[in-house]
C-alpha cells in the first residue's frame, strides 16, 4: 500500500511545473466574496487544466464552548450548506463542468487552515475572496499572511 502512495507521490511530481500550475486551491467561506474567488479559480483552472481544490475551513470550537457530537453536527451541515451553495455558484460560471474539481475541509483557523491545505493538496497556486463582511473580515488578514508567507502564488479577488 505504502509503495503505491509513493508512486503516485512521484508520478504527480513529476507533472508539476510542466505548463502552469496544476492544483489551484480555493478558500470558500460562504461570503459572496469567497464564491467570487472561486468562480474566478475555476476559470484559472479551465484554462490551465488544473484541479480545482475547494477548500472550506471548518472553525475550531474554543475548549468548553462545545459539548462533542452536536457541534461536529453543525459544522458538517455548514460544510454541506456551502457544498450546495458552491455547486450552485458554480452552474452559474460558464464552462465550470470542464474543471477537476475536489471539496476539502479542514479544521482550524483560516489561515492555518488554507496553509495545511495548500501544503497537502502541493497547491500551485492559492485564491482567496478578499470578504469584508461581518464576520468575515479576518479573511483580509488571511490574505495577507498567505502572501507574505511566500510559498505559492497568491490571488485576492475583491
Amino acid at each position: 500500500m505504502t509503495e503505491q502512495h509513493s508512486h503516485q507521490f512521484d508520478s504527480h511530481q513529476f507533472e508539476r511545473g510542466t505548463d502552469g500550475p496544476k492544483v489551484i486551491v480555493v478558500g470558500v467561506d460562504g461570503s459572496d466574496s469567497s464564491l467570487r474567488a472561486a468562480a474566478y479559480a475555476g476559470g484559472l483552472a479551465r484554462r490551465q487544466r488544473a484541479l480545482l481544490a475547494v477548500v472550506y475551513v471548518q472553525p475550531v470550537m474554543a475548549a468548553g464552548a462545545a459539548f462533542g457530537a452536536p457541534v461536529a453536527e453543525t459544522t458538517d451541515e455548514i460544510a454541506e450548506n456551502l457544498v450546495q451553495q458552491i455547486r450552485e455558484a458554480a452552474e452559474r460560471v460558464k464552462g465550470i463542468f470542464d474543471v477537476r474539481w475536489e471539496f476539502h475541509t479542514f479544521r482550524g483557523d483560516p489561515y492555518s487552515g488554507l496553509v495545511k491545505a495548500a501544503d497537502e493538496l502541493k497547491a500551485d497556486a492559492v485564491v482567496v475572496g478578499a470578504s469584508e463582511q461581518a464576520g468575515h473580515r479576518i479573511i483580509g488578514s488571511v490574505a495577507v499572511r498567505l502572501v507574505k508567507a511566500g510559498r505559492w502564488p497568491v490571488t485576492v479577488v475583491p
